[in-house]
């Protein structure tokens, strides 16, 4: 899964010069086989202004979202997916200190940063994220 997640971010970001946020559902729908809507991809380029306003970090957003159309997807009930995106951001924040772009990124916001800067943050996170939506999965499946 981790060459997965790497050999996806890197692709997303390098090849079709995409954001923190839109590379996070690209990722995790590739990753859980759910299409994504044009809308939805649409919607996500503007998370790129959140990010550069040092807001929340375009990779719990990314997942945020792709967690609610991923319960949907399930048939999951409403109260699960907002209870369970809940719980993510508190895992997220536990894990990685924050769920602010200003705080995660390295080397915070810069001119002179090179493009890109969150790649190895955006790898690890995904990661995190793939694990914790999967844990997420089979318990309300199971139910």
């Amino acid at each position: 899964m981790n060459e997965f997640v790497k050999s996806c971010v890197h692709r997303h970001y390098w090849d079709n010069d995409l954001n923190c946020a839109s590379t996070t559902l690209h990722v995790l729908s590739e990753y859980f086989e759910i299409t994504l809507e044009s809308q939805v991809l649409d919607s996500s380029i503007g998370m790129h202004g959140a990010g550069g306003y040092q807001a929340q970090c375009g990779i719990v957003e990314g997942t945020l979202m792709f967690i609610g159309i991923l319960g949907r997807a399930k048939q999951i009930p409403n109260e699960e997916i907002v209870l369970f995106c809940k719980k993510f951001a508190q895992y997220f924040e536990e894990e990685f200190t924050s769920l602010g772009c200003k705080t995660l990124r390295p080397e915070g916001f810069n001119p002179v940063n090179p493009p890109h800067l969150c790649e190895g943050l955006t790898v690890n996170g995904i990661v995190h994220n793939i694990l914790l939506i999967s844990n997420w999965l089979n318990k309300a499946v199971k139910q």
